[in-house]
């Protein structure tokens, strides 16, 4: 469902992204973690074609997002990192609009708009305005937008955050149940490293704008002889920053160009 091969991303001097290469199956729960700056935001940006990329290749749903970027579009849902709501129109004002964007047909669109808002626990507050809302009551209503148009691959960028534990467990199980109901791709970042653990089926950690491991979280705690994922997260992180470091020191060169 997405293939990426030797993806780079460069602001003038600096490599956010550095050469990477990893695909996500078709219906897999895929997790992409790695500490702030790390290049995971600029990766799903690329993906979803709010940036282009330097060089490398991108499939999405089979599609290329430089020139088929209205097909990508269509493929997938996102929440965003940073708040993309209006805040000036009304939970269900937001919706409708994301729905007529996608040309979902009216009633269709009411009827998911209905049930969509129901599942986020915000029926009782569908003709507030969202400035009126809280950080978490936000979040909510983002996810249900993105799942609007029922996408074949949901992009997840730090979902749960300021999320309260059940909520966050509301909003893991009815994405399970999409995934194995519609086989829907759900790609995500987070730094709850437990939420990764028991929900992705695989994961790619990412260090410095390179990937640096990837497997299951079995795979990971197995590479590093830990017990948990969180152990695994800060001992390959750790390894990288101090070999890099030690690069630098020795050779003198950015330890990004040469690992």
């Amino acid at each position: 469902m997405i293939e990426v091969k030797n993806l780079t991303k460069k602001f003038g001097d600096f490599t956010a992204v550095d050469d990477i290469s990893f695909d996500v199956k078709n219906g897999e729960i895929f997790a992409f973690l790695g500490p702030n700056g790390a290049g995971k935001s600029t990766t799903i940006k690329m993906l979803t074609t709010l940036l282009s990329q330097t060089s490398g290749k991108i499939k999405l749903n089979g599609y290329d997002p430089k020139t088929d970027s209205d097909a990508v579009r269509r493929s997938f849902g996102i929440v965003f990192q940073d708040p993309s709501l209006d805040d000036e129109l009304t939970a269900w004002e937001n919706m409708e609009f994301h729905g007529a964007l996608y040309d979902i047909p009216k009633k269709v669109r009411r009827e998911r708009i209905e049930k969509l808002i129901g599942f986020v626990d915000l029926t009782d507050r569908k003709n507030s305005l969202v400035k009126e809302f809280s950080g978490g009551m936000k979040r909510r209503l983002e996810i249900a937008r993105g799942l609007l148009h029922h996408p074949k691959i949901m992009f997840l960028d730090e979902p749960t955050l300021g999320l309260d534990p059940q909520t966050r467990n509301h909003m893991w199980e009815y994405l399970s149940g999409l995934n194995k109901t519609e086989g829907t791709t759900v790609f995500f970042t987070t730094h709850y490293m437990e939420e990764a653990e028991r929900i992705a089926q695989r994961i790619a950690i990412i260090d410095h704008g390179k990937i640096i491991a990837i497997g299951t979280a079995d795979d990971l705690k197995q590479k590093t002889g830990t017990s948990s994922l969180e152990d695994a997260f800060l001992a390959l992180t750790v390894f990288y920053w101090l070999w890099g470091t030690v690069l630098v020191l020795f050779f003198k060169e950015p330890a990004r160009g040469i690992i």
